[in-house]
């Protein structure tokens, strides 16, 4: 993930306004192509776009929430002495999204370059609210990014952002408490479920690792095991929780949730913490940003942590997911296109990467996480381990297929209020999520979608 606050992307998210997704409604019916019709390939014209838009210099207008693009912002400065960059938080996640969707309906005031998550991207593509970056030659970076980051970026044809970094899912535990209690490292869901048991009998304070629910967690393992529960072309929706996919993920999860065998603790909050530094959390499933966070948050963790391969729903599996990640996108009400497409390329692609990486953040390129110096890294805090090995083999593992709604930013909202019940006893995860699947169909007929 792009920063240590996820759980203020995913949880008590707004929704847009129903501007975006009237416009959104008005889009090509034939779905294929949201930007509509073919762009022009990229040409050397385009590419003399760009460098001119940093010859001549100029302001650009930033908002993004991402700490490490700070080190991103001085050294494209220091390179292009003639530009400006004005990086503005603007909210984190859906608050600057809503921010964003105003300043566009207002028509003043939206930024040149902004950052918007995987899962809310679709809603402004398919609004044409952003560019459609084929023009600049964003198309022909394929290979540049691992196949999970690249393939979110995309609405049909069209390129509508450059992945800044990505989110491949991986087992984070406590091999202290593993040890202490003898429990292997889980290989399959089965396993974990089975550790989660002798875990929680050894001591009834622990526990293997803490859900309250989540919407993206739930979605990340939905794909990991096959489910596709959404099926996106143009604004013709399917949604469908039914799905043999999501039927592994409710069947497993659901025996950790009756057995009570995961702590009743929401993630990032002060509880969370506590419980991962004193071990009564004993592992995360998660995206592969979470070792900065756990050195910054939780530094009685220090030597005591590793990190594994996801679990996997079959013996023998690779299937992996993403959880987390953010583009950088430009409004197609930017003043200065060809100067932000520059900065993202800077960002996405060149020196800025390698900046972002060393401040913590996981790359969504191919070459930062082939290199030696990447998977060779020692971390201290994971008892010398060459972490970024493992998590760069999980990247290279997202199982593809996967979509998100053109109005996930509101499903997400709902999530607690339908699937969220399951855990306090109200319903089964499986009827929870019926709930949650009706709440999306009726919004999206509602705002004019074609749903079923």
């Amino acid at each position: 993930m792009t920063t240590n606050r996820r759980h203020t992307l995913l949880l008590g998210a707004v929704a847009l306004s129903m501007s975006l997704l009237a416009a959104a409604c008005g889009a090509d019916p034939g779905g294929s192509d949201p930007g509509g019709g073919s762009a022009a390939p990229a040409s050397t014209a385009a590419a003399n776009e760009v460098q001119a838009a940093l010859d001549a210099g100029g302001t650009l207008k930033v908002w993004a929430w991402e700490p490490t693009l700070k080190q991103v912002v001085a050294g494209f400065q220091a390179k292009y002495p003639k530009v400006t960059v004005d990086l503005v938080n603007a909210g984190t996640g859906n608050d600057q999204y809503t921010a964003l969707q105003n300043a566009i309906k207002a028509g003043s005031g939206v930024p040149d370059v902004a950052q918007i998550e995987y899962y809310a991207l679709p809603q402004f593509s398919l609004a044409k609210s952003v560019t459609d970056l084929r023009a600049f030659g964003a198309d022909q970076l394929q290979g540049t990014f691992t196949p999970g980051p690249w393939a979110s970026v995309h609405s049909g044809a069209g390129v509508y952002g450059l992945p800044m970094d990505s989110g491949p899912m991986a087992l984070f535990y406590n091999k202290d408490v593993f040890d202490k209690h003898g429990i292997e490292v889980p290989a399959t869901w089965d396993d974990f479920v089975a550790a989660a048991e002798k875990l929680h009998a050894a001591d009834p304070k622990a526990y293997i690792t803490n859900d309250t629910g989540d919407a993206g967690f739930t979605t990340s393992l939905i794909w990991q095991a096959g489910g596709r529960p959404y099926q996106v072309d143009g604004t013709s929706v399917a949604v469908n929780f039914g799905d043999a996919g999501t039927q592994k993920f409710t069947s497993t999860w659901q025996k950790l949730v009756s057995g009570k065998l995961v702590a009743p603790i929401g993630s990032w909050s002060d509880a969370w913490y506590k419980g991962l530094s004193d071990g009564t959390i004993a592992s995360l499933v998660i995206g592969a940003w979470m070792p900065a966070n756990l050195e910054s948050g939780v530094k009685a963790g220090a030597g005591k942590w590793r990190v594994a391969p996801m679990p996997q729903w079959e013996s023998g599996g690779k299937a992996t997911s993403e959880n987390g990640g953010s583009s950088l996108a430009v409004p197609e009400a930017a003043a200065n296109k060809a100067l932000a497409y520059a900065f993202l390329k800077y960002a996405a692609v060149e020196e800025g990467v390698q900046a972002r990486v060393d401040g913590g953040a996981f790359p969504a390129t191919t070459a930062q996480l082939s290199s030696p110096a990447f998977q060779d890294k020692e971390f201290p805090y994971f008892g010398g381990q060459q972490v970024n090995k493992v998590l760069a083999e999980s990247a290279n593992q997202v199982a593809d297929g996967w979509s998100y709604l053109p109005y996930q930013v509101y499903a997400n909202s709902v999530f607690n209020d339908t699937v969220g019940k399951a855990y306090a006893g109200g319903a089964t995860l499986s009827e929870g999520l019926k709930s949650w699947q009706d709440a999306s169909i009726k919004y999206g007929q509602e705002q004019g979608f074609s749903v079923r």
